[in-house]
This record gives C-alpha cells, sequence and structure tokens, in this order.
C-alpha cells in the first residue's frame, strides 16, 4: 500500500467554477499507484469542492444562480461582512457544498463517469488563489 500526496495551486477570477480534473489526473500519474482512492482537500472556508457535469457548462450556470438565489450577496441580516458583502454568504455556500471529494481510481485511471468533472467552485467575487490537497492511497 502506497500514499503519494501532492499539492495545487488554482487561479480563481471571482465567482464561477473551475475544472481541475486534469490536474487530478496528473498527480495519479506522478503518484504511480494503479488502483485506490484519492483525497481532494480543499483549504479555505469560501469556496468548495464539486462533482459536476463537465460537457455543457449551462449545468454549471444554473447550479451557481440557484446557489446565489439561495444564499444572496449583501443580505442586511448577515453580521460577519468583515472582508464585504459576500463573506459570509461565501461560507454559508462553503457549508452547504463540500470541502472533499473522494474519487477511486483503477488501472491508473480516475473512475469518473462519461460527464463528470471536478471542480473548485469559487464563492467569492474576487480572484483569490486556491489550495488543494491530493491524496492518493492504493498499489
Amino acid at each position: 500500500m502506497g500514499v503519494f500526496t501532492k499539492n495545487a495551486e488554482i487561479q480563481t477570477r471571482g465567482k464561477g467554477t473551475y475544472e481541475f480534473s486534469s490536474e487530478v489526473h496528473s498527480g495519479l500519474q506522478e503518484s504511480g499507484l494503479q488502483d485506490g482512492l484519492v483525497s481532494i482537500f480543499i483549504r479555505h472556508t469560501s469556496c468548495s469542492l464539486v462533482m459536476m457535469e463537465n460537457a455543457d457548462p449551462t449545468a454549471r450556470v444554473d447550479l451557481e444562480r440557484f446557489m446565489d438565489k439561495l444564499v444572496p450577496d449583501d443580505s442586511p441580516y448577515f453580521v460577519h461582512t468583515l472582508e464585504g458583502p459576500d463573506d459570509m454568504p461565501s461560507h454559508i455556500k462553503m457549508a452547504l457544498t463540500r470541502s472533499s471529494e473522494q474519487i477511486p481510481f483503477s488501472g491508473g485511471r480516475l473512475q469518473l463517469g462519461t460527464w463528470q468533472g471536478i471542480f473548485l467552485w469559487e464563492h467569492r467575487r474576487a480572484a483569490h488563489q486556491r489550495r488543494v490537497i491530493m491524496t492518493f492511497i492504493g498499489e
């Protein structure tokens, strides 16, 4: 049984989803492992991870619009606004989604479905440099 850890930095341009499936695949290749599980963890409280369709970007647009209606920026009842009007909404969106994902791999390939992609979901309006930790466990 082997363990391989790889860090990745993902530059965002503000709110939206950013696919990084290729970075996870590259990490798997670099690990030399063939069969196992990768755990992906985002080290932030104002963005999240999501498995989503990667063929039609309008699916992600709809998801983002739904979440913005559910937790709008500039809500007058938020107290935690130290970093701006999107501060608390971004934390709530992260709490409602995920900060980690686990994906099996077999034969040196991620076992993603045909239309599945791995995305960082930036909840803040401003651009950010985000850090992701990928831990590959297997043989």
